[in-house]
């Protein structure tokens, strides 16, 4: 039997010195600002919690020019989650603003695509411009994971709770996944980076970090499909999330926003 979740972005970092050009291959206006937001999501209920992604540290800021507000285990814990008794977190692709902090999820079963896992330890990582997004501290760590039982893969379509799957995409890495979840107000597909923005899907822009074209731009009728409406489509790093959604509180405006109502707008 499915069940219902609220849904959360957590917003944990930012990079506000980026331009247009760095999001479209085929920006209408290459020097305009284009600031990316980085967020974790939880996926709960009262019965569990879920999470999705893991994000990065400030070393890894430091070396690519990011800025950290909070660190994503910090951030779960305002909103009293506690990441070292979080049981699942759903990792949507190895690059590192998703994968970093793993340690940080002691106790965590970590979902992961097996086309994911594969790409990143074979032999397309010889290759500096396919290996860019990836991080190789945070895939061995993922790799240390398997040996020790905390992964579990999925092919395509798995299950991880009633109500919420995943689902690969692909384009932008090889084994990217979206994430759907069935909330009161009907399914919410977490895009990841399946959508960075809005445009990317609503007018078909792909990103600029791309391994499969034609998978990328299969995958924005694929999670709208997925969602039902494209108005419950999350892109994975848009300010407008923020704008579009309300906070779960008052005091949480601008961090942690809810996804499981019906859009403002």
């Amino acid at each position: 039997m499915s069940e219902t979740y609220e849904v959360l972005a957590v917003k944990y970092a930012e990079r506000l010195n980026r331009i247009r050009a760095e999001s479209f291959i085929n920006a209408d206006d290459h020097q305009s600002p284009h600031p990316m937001d980085f967020f974790v999501w939880v996926i709960r209920n009262a019965k569990r919690t879920i999470v999705v992604d893991t994000g990065f540290n400030t070393t890894e800021a430091a070396k690519r020019n990011r800025t950290v507000l909070r660190s994503p285990a910090a951030a779960l814990a305002g909103i009293g989650i506690d990441a070292a008794t979080v049981g699942d977190v759903v990792i949507t692709h190895l690059h590192y603003d998703h994968a970093g902090t793993l340690g940080d999820f002691p106790a965590a079963t970590f979902h992961l695509q097996a086309a994911e896992m594969a790409f990143a330890t074979g032999p397309c990582m010889c290759e500096p411009h396919l290996r860019w997004p990836f991080t190789a501290d945070h895939v061995c760590a993922m790799v240390r994971n398997v040996y020790s039982g905390r992964v579990v893969f999925a092919d395509g379509e798995a299950q991880v709770a009633p109500g919420v799957t995943v689902h690969r995409i692909g384009g932008h890495s090889r084994g990217l996944q979206a994430v759907r979840v069935m909330t009161a107000s009907g399914p919410v597909v977490l895009a990841s980076d399946a959508a960075h923005y809005y445009e990317t899907f609503e007018m078909a822009k792909p990103f600029v970090i791309v391994v499969d074209m034609a998978d990328m731009l299969a995958g924005y009728g694929t999670i709208q499909k997925l969602a039902g409406d494209a108005k419950r489509v999350i892109p994975g790093h848009d300010p407008l999330v923020l704008k579009r959604y309300p906070p779960m509180t008052a005091a949480s405006a601008g961090v942690v926003h809810r996804l499981d109502v019906p859009r403002i707008g």
